[in-house]
């Protein structure tokens, strides 16, 4: 994730994935000394989030070894949180969870870190984000200061994180999906049900043939893997200023803005599988009327085959990686 600052023309300062603010539709741009940042916000972030995602991924390694889903004790991620000041111990049956999704958001971020680094625009550090979620963290973001100028930056710099995050989530679900222990109708008293992506779905499918895809319980490291993909996917809907609304606008940005609102109209469609999908739509569409897109100076001149072909990729990427049944109540 991107965030950046507002100028005051309708971009304003928003804790959201905004790529680029200080922007007008001009060419050239007056250049800015780059300034050294200190690093001990980030590193106090991210420490804060290791032992965030270490308390909720004790739940996840508790429950696979209890057989169980998670949180179908009646837990929730406020008390894990509190419970790890109480017994240090359990974060350590947190570890094969937090590590593998905090290397996972990591690679995300630092695929947009290299991209701005090789454009040489001015980006922060990656900040991580701990919180009392299912997941022990409400992911990653990066603050870009300079703006981007042309087609090719900003599709770049737009794919960079997606793709990098997805690189590593895809073994750790193919080992994850391997790995884990399968129990019929362990679904049918979770609390929780985290939905199946189609590249979930594939893997099972070659891991345990003829199986189906919800008697299978995931182990930590595919949970985390699970929650990469969500991200993913998340970062991907080709809306509003998300990775996948940058890679449109990067595509055809004179549709960007509609189809920005079909997207978060389809979202409160598929609400009714999950009421997630209702808060995402909801934001979706209010960001997308509220703020435009920045414009790029080079709006002539489109983007050459092979981003093209990319672009193909990260759509294939995000289906492969959304699922409308994400984080579904469960009867337990």
């Amino acid at each position: 994730m991107q965030v950046s600052e507002g100028n005051g023309d309708g971009y304003n300062r928003f804790p959201v994935e905004v790529l680029d603010a200080q922007y007008a539709r001009r060419a050239e741009f007056p250049l800015r000394p780059l300034k050294r940042r200190p690093l001990w916000p980030a590193l106090i972030l991210f420490l804060l989030t290791v032992l965030s995602t270490l308390a909720v991924g004790a739940e996840f390694g508790q429950a696979y070894a209890q057989n169980r889903q998670p949180f179908s004790g009646g837990q929730d991620p406020l008390s894990l949180m509190l419970r790890m000041f109480e017994h240090p111990a359990m974060l350590l049956n947190g570890i094969p969870f937090s590590f593998t999704l905090l290397i996972i958001l990591f690679a995300h971020e630092m695929g947009h870190y290299v991209a701005c680094k090789i454009y040489g625009i001015d980006v922060s550090y990656p900040y991580f984000i701990p919180a009392p979620t299912l997941f022990g963290t409400f992911g990653a973001v990066i603050r870009i200061r300079s703006p981007i100028t042309t087609r090719k930056a900003l599709f770049d710099v737009g794919l960079a994180g997606p793709v990098a995050g997805f690189v590593f989530a895809l073994p750790a679900m193919a080992y994850g999906i391997a790995t884990s222990k399968v129990i019929p109708g362990t679904e049918r008293s979770a609390a929780i049900i985290f939905g199946h992506p189609l590249l979930m779905r594939f893997f099972n499918a070659l891991s345990h043939p003829h199986m189906d895809v919800t008697w299978l319980l995931l182990n930590p490291v595919g949970r985390a893997a699970w929650v990469g993909l969500f991200v993913t996917a998340l970062n991907l809907l080709p809306a509003w200023q998300l990775d996948g609304g940058h890679i449109m606008f990067a595509v055809a940005s004179r549709r960007h803005w509609r189809i920005s609102i079909a997207v978060a109209l389809g979202l409160l469609v598929i609400g009714r599988f999950s009421y997630l999908w209702y808060l995402w739509g909801g934001l979706l569409l209010v960001l997308t009327l509220r703020f435009r897109h920045p414009p790029i100076a080079d709006e002539w001149k489109p983007l050459d085959p092979a981003r093209r072909v990319w672009a193909l990729i990260a759509l294939a990427i995000f289906v492969l990686c959304f699922t409308p049944w994400a984080a579904v109540i469960g009867s337990g």
